[in-house]
């Protein structure tokens, strides 16, 4: 099997061939879990879909700022630009021209597996005896040892170090044992174990999967002719908001477990496998945009529930409450409305600092957070504040926000997060550090307290997290909470990120 940039069906920019390095961040890791990617496509003949793809990408943007890419499919020939940096830095009008096509994939990336170099930038893109194969990927396989060396023992050239590429030469290898489009991906998922929602672009349509557990969401759109008499056009995103930017119609989410393919007929449903659903829960209180459809209804409103929730189970007397923005303003809006204590805006975030490849000066890293959020004095000075997050994994930003709000006069700072404390690493798509440097692996409640500089600090529970989704709460994985895996995580992939045995006492009774 050819190596992709040998194929002159595919164009490549110049960019391919190029290795950059990672661009250094304006500070510390933050107080976050860090998502995988974002994953698009779109099936619109007669559309300019490389810049509805662009505009879906940008929608996702928030899902990785590593790198993005858009390969668009013109009959058989490929035409194939991905760079690092964000959207708005690989793509531009010019090199948007140079993707004609008639359907498309995109994807933004934060990578999880395979180092952040653009030969590992997305869409990945393989040869196969019936054409070109394009693939997006958002998750984290779990067996990709085991995959990797099935794969270099059937001489397949691996290009890059991402279980993305893996997958992508899996379907082409059961695509070169004679099996079609369909029954060759359908064969390939069977092999990959762990989260994965795929956009896949082949010369004869798209298709959209999920795998049988849903970690990561994939939902359907329709985008709707210019004419009654044009056919109806499909779009792949990872969330709603990558329908909404560019006009599409939400019509139904990727079931866990489910194959669509979008072609000139339509589009057609396949289950490949038997669903057991477990969505990620993080997804619902901060990957996804709150503006996001889940269960019928925006994030936002779910998150103003954990806020509400939050309010019952830890009260605090304070002047005022505060969210950490822009994830944690609707929890904290919440807060306010169950407990009474006016909201107000004590941080304003600098929303066009992002990643950046200039290095900041020595003076810039010392004054840290203050680069992405600064204190408003006049709303702090001689002020009780209650600062609300979303989530704190390591500490080190929280620790930062913490002492900018009491340089700026604040006379008390208590924090609430609205989820639980981050125990165990994940392993299906999210970049957790291992488990030794997860703050609440290692330290108590009130250790936490002491070390962020805070007056008091609670958590979510666990329950009531799951009980402000209104959905079942078996249908949800809350492995970073509690250590139950829903997916088996092989030992040696699980000891090189679980150092401690501690469980939560959650974990223990249930």
């Amino acid at each position: 099997m050819m190596p992709n940039s040998a194929d002159p069906a595919v164009e490549l920019p110049s960019s391919e061939s190029v290795e950059l390095s990672a661009a250094s961040p304006i500070e510390p890791r933050p107080d976050k879990p860090e998502e995988a990617c974002g994953v698009f496509g779109i099936y619109a003949p007669g559309e300019d879909v490389a810049k509805l793809t662009y505009f879906g990408l940008y929608a996702l943007q928030h899902r990785g700022q590593e790198s993005a890419g858009i390969a668009t499919f013109q009959g058989e020939r490929v035409h194939l630009h991905k760079d690092m940096g964000l959207v708005s830095q690989v793509f531009n009008e010019h090199i948007l021209q140079d993707l004609p096509g008639d359907w498309a994939i995109g994807h933004t990336r934060y990578s999880t597996t395979g180092s952040s170099r653009v030969v590992n930038a997305q869409p990945a893109v393989v040869e196969t005896r019936l054409g070109t194969l394009a693939l997006a990927h958002n998750g984290n396989l779990v067996n990709t040892g085991e995959l990797r060396e099935e794969l270099l023992q059937s001489n397949v050239q691996l290009l890059t170090t991402t279980d993305s590429e893996m997958i992508a030469f899996a379907i082409a290898e059961a695509v070169n044992a004679g099996k079609n489009w369909l029954d060759g991906a359908m064969s390939a998922f069977h092999r990959c174990q762990g989260a994965f929602s795929l956009a896949i672009a082949t010369p004869e349509g798209i298709m959209g999967t999920r795998d049988p557990n849903g970690v990561r969401p994939l939902v359907i759109g329709t985008l709707e002719g210019v004419t009654p008499d044009d056919p109806i056009r499909y779009v792949l995103a990872s969330e709603t908001c990558g329908l909404d930017i560019i006009g599409a119609d939400y019509l139904r989410d990727v079931e866990p477990g489910e194959l669509v393919w979008i072609d000139e007929a339509g589009l057609a449903s396949f289950h490949w496998a038997t669903p057991q659903r477990k969505l990620c829960i993080f997804e619902m209180i901060y990957f996804a945009r709150p503006d996001s459809v889940m269960h019928n209804e925006n994030l936002y409103s779910y998150r103003v529930r954990i806020g509400r929730q939050l309010a019952i189970e830890s009260p605090v007397d304070v002047d005022l409450v505060m969210g950490v923005p822009d994830s944690g303003v609707p929890a904290a809006i919440g807060f306010s409305q169950e407990s009474g204590i006016p909201y107000a805006e004590g941080l304003i975030k600098n929303r066009y600092v992002g990643r950046t490849f200039i290095q900041p000066t020595q003076t810039m890293r010392e004054s840290g957070i203050r680069m992405k959020l600064n204190p408003l004095k006049d709303v702090l000075l001689g002020k009780r504040v209650l600062i609300v997050d979303d989530s704190l994994v390591r500490g080190t930003t929280s620790r930062k926000i913490v002492k900018a709000l009491r340089e700026a006069g604040a006379t008390e700072v208590h924090m609430r997060i609205s989820s639980p404390p981050v125990t165990h690493p994940c392993f299906y798509g999210i970049d957790t550090d291992t488990q030794d440097q997860l703050i609440a692996a290692t330290k108590s409640v009130a250790e936490i307290a002491d070390q962020i500089g805070v007056d008091s600090l609670a958590y979510l529970s666990w329950e009531g997290m799951l009980i402000a989704t209104k959905e079942d709460p078996n249908s949800f994985c809350s492995a970073c909470f509690t250590g139950n895996y829903p997916i088996p995580v092989p030992e040696l992939v699980k000891r090189s990120k679980l150092m401690l045995e501690k469980q939560t006492a959650s974990a223990a009774s249930h």
